[in-house]
């Protein structure tokens, strides 16, 4: 359950923390997993969720020197010190320092449970930034749209790594299962790095309709008795040359998973991923960039080394991507990232918009929040 309560206000712990008063703070899908499943994923009453935040810099701790009170910064979901071992190969989403469970967990994140290090997340009027020497992204909202740059936390560079885990040729075909926030913004940054074709592949109008705007070819998976023979039918029986599944446990599967459902038993939660690994062709590549916490069994591995797959998934590496995103967001916004943002709310309304997002109302597809 979702509220939006009072709490105490945030304070430096630590030299390398920061305080921000959050101007912005976006809701994901990933938001929507810890509602779902929340006892499962240690999620604690009292938690403050959200990963998405910008704002202004109000205070900071003694071993931060290149933030100053009054800059406008992007947090980045992943806290990472920038200078262990994994920072050190831009594996950021592994930071060393901020790794939970005994290196079993990679980098704490903001706003996601304890299982990630049980901080505090951006969905609040101030948030406090622990390793604030090297992940906040400062921007200057004369040089970028402010909605756009706010995508910079999550959306844009998961997005880009997505599509970069998912390698092609120019003029090739890219299929994308999973038209959200990512999804959309996987379709503009594949046609953006030369994709001939973009697949996108979801079932709900909005979603079809924004990502057809964006140069995709659009497939209602729920009008076609298979996805995965669609897509490969679309492609003269060959397969897509990268696919991406920006869906993960969000899948509802078939018609039948969702009919059982509806009757409380589990649906297929790896629907999505089947239908990726199985509409890729022959010496392709999958990029999995939506989330998955669970196991899956029948994994397809036979399949997979027959054909030659390649596969690669994981969390986004912030820090990895953000500089050449911030120069693009610069050069006129190309992706449209600011475009995607379709409801910008006050905080107060969080619980509605909570619920209007899981339910996948009409014309809710990227949430911000006031506060």
């Amino acid at each position: 359950m979702v509220s939006v309560d009072d709490v105490d206000d945030p304070r430096i712990e630590e030299p390398t923390d920061a305080i921000i008063r959050v101007t912005a703070s976006g809701l994901c899908g990933s938001d929507l997993h810890l509602v779902d499943h929340g006892a499962t994923m240690a999620v604690k009453p009292g938690d403050v969720l959200g990963h998405e935040p910008m704002g202004v810099v109000e205070e900071v701790g003694s071993d931060v020197t290149r933030l100053k009170k009054g800059d406008t910064v992007v947090v980045p979901f992943n806290i990472s010190c920038g200078s262990c071992f994994m920072c050190a190969h831009e594996l950021y989403s592994q930071c060393e320092t901020t790794q939970n469970l005994g290196g079993r967990k990679g980098a704490s994140l903001f706003g996601y449970t304890h299982l990630y290090g049980g901080v505090d997340g951006g969905q609040a009027e101030f948030l406090r930034v622990p390793q604030a020497h090297f992940g906040p992204i400062k921007v200057d909202l004369d040089e970028v749209p402010e909605l756009g740059a706010l995508l910079l936390s999550d959306v844009l560079p998961t997005a880009w790594q997505a599509v970069d885990y998912a390698p092609f040729d120019h003029g090739d075909t890219v299929a994308i299962y999973g038209l959200g926030p990512i999804g959309q913004m996987c379709v503009s940054i594949a046609k953006h790095r030369g994709a001939g074709r973009v697949i996108g592949i979801d079932r709900f109008a909005d979603r079809l309709s924004m990502a057809e705007k964006r140069g995709a070819e659009v497939v209602d998976y729920s009008s076609v008795d298979d996805i995965a023979d669609c897509v490969r039918e679309m492609t003269g029986g060959r397969g897509a040359d990268a696919v991406i599944d920006a869906v993960g446990m969000d899948a509802d599967g078939s018609f039948a998973d969702r009919l059982f459902q509806t009757l409380k038993i589990q649906p297929d939660r790896f629907a999505a991923l089947h239908a990726a690994l199985a509409s890729c062709r022959r010496g392709g590549n999958v990029s999995v960039t939506g989330v998955y916490s669970m196991w899956m069994l029948n994994f397809p591995i036979g399949d997979l080394f027959d054909k030659q797959i390649g596969l690669r998934w994981g969390q986004a590496n912030v820090k990895r991507w953000t500089g050449g995103l911030y120069e693009l967001l610069k050069d006129g916004d190309p992706l449209d990232a600011a475009g995607l943002v379709t409801n910008v709310e006050p905080l107060e309304k969080a619980p509605e918009m909570y619920d209007r997002f899981k339910k996948k109302e009409d014309g809710v597809i990227k949430v911000v929040f006031r506060p």
